[in-house]
């Protein structure tokens, strides 16, 4: 089933963040946009390269109003090893939330039951704390954060913009759609 428009469900984590554990619920989501990047395990391959470009657009993404969460099956003292000793994750800002007991995983659908480890899932969160869009990688293929950029600002056009839609490819600035019957057949 798709999680397209439904709210987050209740859920408390520890997390690690800028040297300090924090605690964190869906309640953190509401107010303002969110992106919620599930992935595999600490201490991996793919994945910290994907928390790294991330981080990359991190800076852009808080222009934009996006807070930014990272989500594995991992500990919150785990994050904080990884992000001790790895030059790639030490760079992280954005808050790394502890999954140890799924449920999280469970809630957004991106549980691989039989590994106990999350998917690579990017859900964007509007700011009711409902899922705008979603996509989910297989184990293998690394995400390009600057997609994510883009989605966001797509989502946050649509809200403030009611009546529009925007097209494959859209930028910025760029022509947007008015769904009506005298668009029907002419695209």
């Amino acid at each position: 089933m798709s999680l397209i428009g439904k709210e987050v469900q209740a859920f408390t984590a520890q997390a690690y963040h800028n040297g300090d554990f924090i605690t964190v619920s869906e309640q953190n989501f509401k107010g303002k946009w969110n992106v919620v990047c599930f992935y595999p395990a600490d201490f991996t391959f793919v994945c910290p390269t994907e928390l790294e470009d991330l981080q990359n657009q991190y800076a852009t993404l808080k222009d934009l109003g996006v807070e930014v969460y990272s989500v594995s099956t991992d500990t919150h003292f785990t994050h904080k090893a990884w992000h001790d000793h790895s030059p790639a994750i030490s760079k992280i800002e954005y808050v790394m939330v502890g999954d140890p007991n799924q449920k999280i995983s469970r809630i957004f659908d991106v549980l691989d039951e039989e590994e106990g480890l999350a998917q690579r899932g990017t859900f964007i969160i509007d700011p009711d704390g409902k899922v705008q869009a979603m996509e989910i990688n297989a184990d293998g293929i690394g995400r390009d954060a600057s997609t994510i950029v883009n989605k966001i600002k797509a989502a946050q056009y649509v809200r403030n913009n009611p009546g529009e839609v925007c097209p494959a490819k859209w930028q910025e600035g760029g022509e947007t759609l008015k769904p009506s019957l005298d668009l029907v057949g002419k695209i």
